[in-house]
Formats: structure tokens, sequence, C-alpha cells
């Protein structure tokens, strides 16, 4: 469980993030939505401990996430940021094998563990057939899955996300999304993931946070995501909900968003 209290960031007279009390738990699959400036990426970066707060404190099961090293830290959680790092030079196994790092022992040697664990990452997320390819070469869509496939490799109890589908046509946003929630569901990964596309988190969240301009509109269970008076003051602009055309489970919130504007 993270617990953010008395958080403050303030840039140029502008506060970017205001939060006075947030619990985010880590074993379930949450969606953190809202406009482009609200503080999303802000927020998932304190939760990383690639930021810290101008006041306040972030803990991760009782501990400071500021107290963690690096490599303890990266046994804890998983991040991919929203703008993916420089991979020059690697090959999409190299990338991937990456996330074995901070399992290796204390000689750093590999082990055949690690070698089944990235390929069956690269299976996950449909890659294995780049596994020799430049991971700089390959479209966005398929550079995106080849890190989410190093995240997987990290083996970590919570992964999060800074928008994975950006980059991604629908049918590789759902598949991506399918993937993220089975690992939530069948092995207790928890998801954090930041998304813009509503109708995926109507469709995956079993969590949710959204922030407006820095402060947190509502946070709660996905059944929040039903109220059209708080989406549409989210965004600023008339959203209806409709009956999904094709519900697929029952267990799950299956409505359609759309804008009326």
């Amino acid at each position: 469980m993270f617990l953010l209290s008395d958080i403050k960031i303030v840039r140029e007279k502008r506060t970017i993030l205001a939060i006075e009390q947030l619990s985010i738990p880590t074993d379930k699959l949450t969606v953190i939505l809202g406009h482009n400036g609200s503080g999303k990426s802000t927020l998932v970066n304190l939760l990383c401990a690639q930021q810290q707060p101008d006041s306040g404190s972030v803990l991760l099961n009782g501990r400071s996430v500021a107290s963690f090293s690096a490599k303890s830290l990266a046994r804890e959680l998983a991040f991919l940021p929203q703008k993916l790092p420089t991979s020059a030079g690697l090959s999409v196994r190299e990338l991937v094998r990456l996330g074995r790092f901070p399992w290796r022992g204390a000689l750093g040697r590999w082990r055949q563990i690690d070698e089944q664990i990235i390929d069956q990452s690269m299976a996950k997320t449909g890659v294995s057939d780049f596994s020799k390819m430049l991971a700089d070469r390959l479209s966005g869509g398929e550079r995106q899955r080849a890190w989410v496939a190093m995240l997987l490799a990290q083996q970590t109890p919570l992964l999060i996300l800074d928008e994975p589908t950006s980059a991604l046509d629908v049918h590789h946003q759902y598949q991506l999304m399918q993937l993220l929630a089975q690992l939530n569901r069948d092995q207790g990964c928890g998801i954090i993931v930041i998304l813009h596309d509503l109708n995926l988190s109507l469709r995956f969240a079993n969590h949710v946070i959204a922030l407006k301009e820095g402060a947190v509109a509502f946070a709660g269970g996905a059944e929040l995501l039903l109220d059209e008076k708080c989406l549409s003051a989210l965004y600023n602009t008339d959203i209806r909900l409709i009956d999904h055309p094709k519900p697929l489970d029952t267990s799950k919130i299956n409505k359609v968003a759309i804008v009326c504007a």
C-alpha cells in the first residue's frame, strides 16, 4: 500500500501537485486519470522515487520510498516512464535481460531460470520474433511491448506504467491491458497505470484515481467511473455512459463512454 501525506510540489509559483492524503493499493489494477497537466506523471514519479516532493511523505508499506536503495526498490516495483529511455545498440533480448539485474547474485552470475524468465516475458508480450533485432529499429508499438517485457522480466510484485498504450494501435492497446489484467488476477501482481482512454479504464480498472489541476478529484473503486457528472467535470466536457454492445464479463463495468460535445 502506498500512503501519501501532505504532498506539495510547486514550480514557478504554480502548484503541480497538492495531495493532503491518498492511499493507493498495490494489489489491484489502479488506473490514474486526468487531463493533460493534471499531475498524473508527477504522481507516479513520486511513487517510484524518481522525484521528491517539496513537502510531505510517500510511504510504501510503511517505509519512505526515498529510503530504498535503487536495487532494493527495483525488487519492489518496476516502472515504465512515459518517455522511453534510449536503448541504443541493444537487441530486444538484451533489453529484456536488463530486467533481471536486480535479482543477480553477489557475483552477478546468470542462471538458467533467468533465461527462462526472459523467454516467458518476451512470449507474453509478443516480441519473441524480434529478439535479435535492435530495439530502436522497432516500430513504436513493438518497442513499447519490448519495454513491457523487460518489466515482466523484473518480476516485481508491482508494475507502474505511465501511458503504456499511447504508441499502440487499438488491437495492441487491448492486448496489453488484457495482459496486465491477467497478471493482476492470476499472479496477484499490482498494477498502477496512467491511461487517457476512458473506455480502457471502464473495461479494466478495479480501482481509480482521478486528478484535476494537481488535486485528487476522486479516488476509490471502479464504480466511481459510473458517475457521468464526475467524469464530465473531470474532463470539462459532456460525457455520457451507454451500455456496452457486447458485455464480456459480468464482474466488470459493462459501459462505454461517449463524448457529447
